[in-house]
């Protein structure tokens, strides 16, 4: 009987270009023009400009990645950290709900640090580029798909490992032996972290994608130095340690036949992705109601939602991290500000005494059925009380932005440039994300991210 490990091994080893359809070709296309809009609005962000002092230098033998919207170099290794770091930290990279994770971010760094220093005589074109890619963000997905991961852990840096890993040895033209190897040393460098990191805004949680991106080389380099793990280390790992069970028939449904970029989610909200339905709720509130547009009349916020939303209660969030994570700030910042965009969760925010005033009038709580419609629909409901006793509510079934409810091609352009523009000039964003939507047809992905 052929294993787990072997089927996925198998699929990283034997899928080609060839064999992704149109709307896949397309879709991977949009998650990587996202995230390196995501990379290129967090690499000017305070932390990561002063992590980059430490870990990056000019152009040399030793430093040979260039870093995306910047004119530093630093080593493979350096460079996916950095990258994961910058794509984490603004919280506008995409993700997928049934993976419970962001696979994009987890991937993308490490295969842009593969094409430009692993491929030092050989070119590679946009299609195997976006083979790779798909290919390790399905190993990736489904892995998070199929884990229950104990309620205590932060999903970031666990199974992203294994998909970044995938992604680098589909690059490589790994046969699956060296997959199954891959996979298996891979699995045992992931990261088991507390939820507690987010909720409570330790900034290290924005170090954890990187993580998994340069753990991913390491893997490689231990598969290609002859180094082994254990037998089955997803069943061990990811069925024993960090998760609560593991259901083999989610992980290899429809392998090859489903990928998992079809069903991810995209932002436009910069916050945690559980905060998105009730602000969905709130825009269409603000939307419909003028009456909201001043803020000293609001007497309460009510807001229903699923246990993971109902989790982010805090109405006083100690850093900007855990505003993020933090319903009552998220949807008091759009009020005061009009807007959930970047710099609603920005520079003064946080002291905002209208914005802060406004977060202790936000009750959040669970609803049991709205937690049933777990995975596949994230609901929440907003009531907001006037002090003239008039009472609004809306509610909706789920987040704008995912395969249900997409976000049209033009708002996700507008989003790259509002992120891109934060490191480059206009023009210089419009041309990235045409030749980004064009990616099929490049004939050198180093070239392209060395231009950036």
């Amino acid at each position: 009987m052929i294993g787990r490990t072997e089927k996925l091994a198998k699929f990283c080893a034997e899928t080609t270009f060839s064999q992704l359809d149109s709307q896949v070709v397309a879709r991977t296309k949009l998650i990587i023009s996202d995230t390196i809009g995501a990379i290129l609005g967090g690499i000017v962000e305070p932390e990561v400009k002063e992590f980059l002092k430490i870990r990056t230098g000019q152009k040399s033998k030793g430093r040979k990645v260039k870093i995306i919207g910047l004119k530093k170099w630093a080593e493979q290794s350096d460079a996916s950290l950095i990258h994961g770091i910058a794509g984490t930290t603004l919280e506008m990279d995409e993700g997928n709900q049934f993976a419970k994770g962001h696979p994009a971010i987890h991937v993308l760094p490490a295969l842009v640090s593969a094409v430009q220093s692993r491929f030092s005589s050989q070119k590679i074109s946009g299609q195997e580029f976006l083979n790779a890619f798909a290919v390790g963000y399905d190993v990736g997905a489904r892995i998070g798909l199929a884990c229950q991961l104990n309620p205590h852990m932060h999903p970031h840096g666990t199974w992203g490992v294994i998909g970044a890993a995938s992604a680098i040895g589909a690059l490589l033209k790994f046969g699956h032996h060296e997959h199954m190897k891959l996979i298996n040393i891979s699995s045992s460098l992931t990261t088991a972290s507390s939820r507690k990191t987010m909720l409570q805004g330790g900034t290290v949680r924005n170090v954890y994608a990187g993580l998994s991106n340069q753990m991913a080389h390491l893997a490689i380099d231990l598969v290609q130095s002859g180094f082994s793990g254990e037998k089955d280390g997803i069943g061990s790992v990811f069925g024993n340690v960090v998760s609560e069970n593991f259901n083999d028939n989610l992980l290899l449904e429809k392998l090859g036949q489903r990928f998992e970029v079809m069903r991810n989610y995209f932002k436009l909200h910069a916050c945690c992705r559980f905060n998105h339905a009730a602000l969905d709720c709130l825009h269409d509130l603000m939307k419909d109601h003028r009456e909201l547009s001043d803020v000293g009349q609001i007497s309460f916020i009510d807001v229903e939602s699923y246990s993971l939303a109902a989790e982010l209660d805090d109405p006083r969030p100690r850093n900007m991290l855990a505003a993020k994570f933090s319903i009552p700030f998220a949807l008091a910042t759009t009020l005061v500000n009009k807007n959930s965009q970047v710099l609603s969760f920005a520079g003064d925010a946080l002291t905002n005494e209208k914005t802060m005033a406004l977060s202790k009038k936000v009750s959040v709580k669970e609803m049991s059925s709205m937690t049933e419609m777990l995975p596949q629909f994230r609901p929440a409901k907003v009531t907001i009380g006037l002090k003239s006793g008039e009472v609004f509510h809306h509610s909706v079934k789920t987040n704008k932005g995912d395969w249900q409810t997409p976000y049209s091609a033009d708002e996700l352009e507008d989003k790259f440039y509002s992120l891109a523009n934060r490191s480059l000039n206009q023009k210089k964003s419009e041309t990235l994300y045409d030749k980004l939507q064009n990616l099929e047809q490049i004939s050198d992905m180093r070239e392209l991210f060395q231009s950036i």
